[in-house]
């Protein structure tokens, strides 16, 4: 009979029992020698994760602590754990036990600059806590602490308080004197109300106030000139104090609470995103829009919303807009000429006009529609006549000179002057009868992003134009161009180009030199030839969509698959015969995947 080998396991078994709380002792055999001679060579002690009930006393008089291979010294010795280079503890890690209590003791450690409290069972802090002068950095998330003591306040050093999960229900008006703090969590508790000496914590950037029972701001919270960050979702807030003065502040996230009005943000210069959703707002204000033309994010879902108003197409720099469920039925025309917006939501509101699957169809289909509808929507019989040009209030209202579908053959110098007092963004002279490009568009170069000159009789675009360096948006399709200036590769903030349905023989040399382009529509042309050699298209790294259908084409060059950045690729209706419309109709994916596999190898 065959005797096996014994294997010897290499896990290794834990004798400690996980649900069985150590006593005090076994508390006390956590603290090491091993861990105290690095604690005073370092400064710094973890005992986090060790099942403590207790913190062993020797933590607290670890700067006295003489262990007992160092009574006999020999000072010729060179020994960098010798007494005399001990380190004062600065540095202590309690987190993740179930410590109940903190002893008064704690005053002992008198240089103590960062405490990790977080994730254990304390109900309070002593009164000596007060004591700890020289602390900056403290964390006590997920404990039951429901009250602070009052000695608690004198921490005038503090520069990082979180103690987020714990059931505060009050803090006191002292909480002001922590003037030095810069970050500040006390989220999830039960706050019903802030005293008001929090505006003077004037070093603030980080505050996060979210998940209490706040029913109100204090209003000195506008004192709070450094903040960068404020979160205050997840209460009881009915409104919001005028902001202005937190003219520093970056992020605003309000959602889920009972706002009924969007506060006064006028001065609010550096707000990028606000996220306001989940309240009772029933409007979006022209005064909003005006305020908030530097704003990126705008999440405003869930909220009570009927009408969104004209002038929103001054918030030209909006990239995330979400007006999910809400009571929208029809939508403002120059909604569409958000250049910049990469991502639009409207699913759950009464939108009667648009049909689900435009709502459904994604962003660049609702931005296409909502597009198109601008022309639609003017009557194209209206005649301008001379008195009748949009005056200067109009245009600041709307921020927009739209003179589409007018029967126009010229446009009055005056009319581009008076755009440009008011700093117009968008100028759409489309459907007109033009033949030369008014050259009064160059007045307001300083201010216009958009320039819209489709469907006129356009033989040549003049290089001044080129002056207008910030434009985002530009549409020449449908006139009877053939080139483009070599200037216009100055335009280095183009995102999007329509040339469609003119008389090009090539892709203009100046695009290869718009190196923020990111749309190039060249449709209905008579192109013959994709250059994709490195100094022309590859040149384009940001180029997401290239739009070639119904032109001259004659061949495909392989390379074109390594535009792996391409998201949508149009060669339908040319003369080549590879690939084949079968490829083609597969979508952008396959055919850049076809045209890579026949790339010939070096």
């Amino acid at each position: 009979m065959s005797r096996r080998t014994p294997i010897k396991s290499r896990i290794k078994v834990c004798n400690k029992s996980v649900f069985n709380l150590q006593d005090k002792d076994a508390d006390a055999n956590e603290l090491s020698k091993g861990l105290i001679k690095s604690a005073k060579r370092t400064g710094q002690l973890s005992l986090c994760n060790r099942g403590l009930g207790t913190v062993p006393d020797n933590v607290w008089k670890i700067d006295e602590l003489v262990l007992e291979e160092s009574k006999e010294v020999d000072f010729a010795r060179s020994d960098n754990n010798s007494w005399w280079t001990d380190v004062p503890l600065k540095t202590l890690d309690l987190s993740s036990n179930v410590i109940k209590t903190i002893s008064p003791d704690v005053k002992l450690l008198q240089q103590l600059v960062t405490l990790k409290l977080h994730d254990n069972a304390l109900t309070k802090l002593p009164a000596e806590f007060g004591e700890l002068k020289n602390l900056a950095n403290l964390s006590l998330d997920r404990n039951k602490i429901a009250e602070l003591p009052k000695e608690f306040y004198t921490l005038t050093e503090l520069r990082w308080l979180s103690m987020s999960h714990n059931e505060l229900k009050k803090i006191e008006p002292e909480f002001g004197d922590l003037v030095m703090l810069t970050f500040l969590d006390i989220s999830h508790n039960k706050l019903t109300e802030l005293p008001p000496g929090m505006g003077y914590l004037v070093r603030l950037v980080d505050l996060n106030l979210s998940h209490n029972e706040l029913t109100e701001l204090p209003p000195d919270i506008v004192n709070l000139r450094e903040l960068r960050k404020m979160n205050i979702s997840h209460n009881n807030l009915k409104k919001l104090p005028t902001m202005g003065e937190l003219r520093k502040m970056e992020i605003l996230d309000a959602n889920h609470n009972d706002i009924e009005k969007l506060p006064d943000f006028y001065g609010c210069t550096a707000l990028k995103e606000i996220y306001i959703a989940n309240n009772f707002i029933k409007e979006i204000t022209e005064e909003f829009c005006d305020q908030m033309q530097h704003l990126n994010v705008l999440n405003i879902r869930d909220n009570k919303i009927e009408l969104l108003p004209e002038n929103i197409s001054l918030l030209q720099r909006l990239k995330r807009l979400d007006l999910t469920n809400n009571n929208l039925n029809k939508l403002p025309r120059n909604l569409g000429l958000l250049s910049q917006l990469q991502s639009i939501s409207m699913d759950g509101n009464k939108l009667s006009f648009v049909r689900q699957d435009i709502i459904r169809g994604g962003t660049d289909r609702m931005m296409k529609y909502l597009r198109d509808r601008i022309a639609e929507e003017v009557d194209s019989d209206s005649k301008i006549l001379h008195n009748e040009w949009p005056d200067k209030f109009t245009l600041k209202k709307s921020q927009a000179l739209m003179l589409p579908g007018k029967d126009l053959t010229s446009v009055p110098e005056d009319v581009f002057i008076t755009a440009a007092n008011v700093e117009v963004h968008i100028v759409d002279i489309s459907k007109n009868k033009l033949k030369e490009v008014p050259l009064g568009i160059c007045q307001i170069k300083d201010t216009l992003s958009q320039l819209i000159l489709s469907s006129n009789n356009i033989e040549i675009i003049p290089r001044e134009i080129s002056s207008c360096t910030h434009l985002q948006y530009l549409d020449l399709g449908k006139n009877c161009l053939m080139d483009l200036p070599l200037e216009f590769g100055n335009l280095k903030h183009l995102r999007e180009l329509v040339i469609s349905c003119n008389k090009f023989t090539k892709i203009p040399r100046c695009v290869y030199d718009m190196d923020n382009l990111e749309i190039l529509l060249a449709g209905e042309n008579k192109i013959t030839e994709i250059n994709v050699s490195s100094d022309a298209l590859a040149k384009l790294k940001k180029l997401a969509v290239l739009d070639l259908t119904n032109n001259s084409i004659i061949t495909v060059p392989p390379e074109l698959g390594n535009f792996t950045n391409l998201r949508a690729l149009e060669l339908m209706g040319n003369c080549f015969r590879q690939p084949r419309h079968a490829i083609l109709a597969k979508g952008t994916a396959s055919l850049l995947s076809y045209l890579r596999d026949r790339i010939p190898n070096k």
